[in-house]
């Protein structure tokens, strides 16, 4: 099952993604409905009002979740591309909902950055609520899977050692198309999927999910032990090898690039950057 949530002219709607149609799932962000008990059933049940998606755009799936979760060094390429070592724990830091945008938006480029980077990711969407979760329950709170591109201010990021400043700018992070639910990826909750992102056309990152340090259960597993998971949360898994930074010469997002991430299964986020 795909969910979403469109810009329709009558405002935002969650919708079940049918090929071409958006089956409307009474609520105007999926938010609200993966906070109802029962929404899988009910979201495969329903028949309400639809919309043509060729007419409608993307917005982030969740307008306002509780808590966006970023996991940073969790792939081996871009572990060792940055000269890290494989860290014992999820490095971990906070992503603010005004980031946030849709699937098609543009990025803004903040005019205070030199070194506006992207970062292509898989993103576990929360289903429900959860706290201390064993393996097991780590697992049943997924609700799915979306795209996620972290953009992220290199010059603002290693200002110090701790990387919130980098990472939280207004309209830069992408998330979307589509929720997927676990029972249509290969792997389920720990999906191996193709990972990538282009620039202008050009291959910037290709990778597989297979790649990750800690997976999406360990992932939602640990952050649960600090802190309660609510539906609609996003954790950000990490970003495979090719970002801008690390390469030689580093290259960087300007106005007027395309960004598209792409991840198997799922579908692609295409972003212009504008100046912010």
């Amino acid at each position: 099952m795909k969910l979403a949530t469109i810009r329709t002219p009558q405002g935002p709607r969650a919708v079940r993604v049918d090929g071409a149609v958006g089956v409307d799932l009474g609520a105007a962000d999926l938010g609200d409905v993966l906070a109802r008990p029962g929404w899988r059933e009910a979201a495969a049940q329903a028949s309400g009002p639809t919309y043509a998606l060729v007419e409608a755009t993307f917005a982030p799936l969740v307008g306002r979740p509780s808590k966006v979760v970023c996991v940073g060094l969790n792939y081996r390429t871009h572990i060792e591309e940055m000269g890290r070592p494989v860290p014992e724990y999820p490095t971990l830091f906070p992503k603010w909902a005004d980031c946030l945008i849709g699937a098609t938006d543009a990025i803004a480029r903040p005019d205070e950055t030199t070194e506006f980077d992207w970062e292509a990711e898989l993103a576990i969407v929360i289903g429900e609520p959860v706290r201390r979760a064993t393996e097991e329950q780590a697992a049943d709170a997924i609700a799915g899977f979306t795209a996620f591109n972290d953009a992220s201010c290199r010059d603002w990021q290693f200002r110090t050692r701790e990387w919130t400043q980098g990472k939280n700018w207004d309209s830069s992070t992408p998330v979307g198309p589509v929720l997927v639910t676990p029972d249509e990826l290969p792997g389920g909750v720990r999906p191996a999927l193709r990972i990538g992102a282009t620039l202008n056309g050009e291959v910037v990152q290709d990778d597989t999910t297979a790649d990750l340090v800690f997976d999406p259960v360990e992932l939602v597993r640990y952050v649960s032990t600090m802190i309660r998971l609510n539906p609609g949360d996003l954790i950000a898994t990490g970003t495979p090898g090719g970002v801008g930074h690390a390469r030689k010469p580093p290259r960087y997002l300007v106005p007027g690039d395309e960004i598209v991430v792409e991840i198997e299964g799922i579908g692609r986020l295409t972003n212009h950057v504008v100046a912010g």
